[in-house]
């Protein structure tokens, strides 16, 4: 027969490793979720960098065409490309 003070000791051993596990989890998933959080601020970030890289090449684009007839560096075909 087992004696009672072995049952408290294993119950006590058990409920101890339910508790720790529980906790455990927990801070595995925040460190998750925070590490999420992160990457979804790093990839907002990075898609900002690249749209405003965009824009910029965009508008580059713009200037270099002369609008002015009367500049004998006028390209019509170049100014309607970049109006399509």
């Amino acid at each position: 027969m087992v004696s009672s003070t072995v049952n408290v000791v294993r119950y006590s051993a058990l409920f101890s490793g339910i508790l720790y596990g529980w906790y455990h989890h927990r801070t595995l998933q925040a460190t998750a979720n925070q590490h999420k959080v992160e990457h979804a601020i790093h990839h907002r970030e990075k898609l900002i960098q690249e749209a405003k890289a965009a824009w910029k090449r965009k508008n580059e684009a713009l200037s270099s065409i002369v609008t002015d007839p009367e500049n004998p560096n006028f390209d019509l075909e170049k100014l309607l490309a970049t109006w399509d």
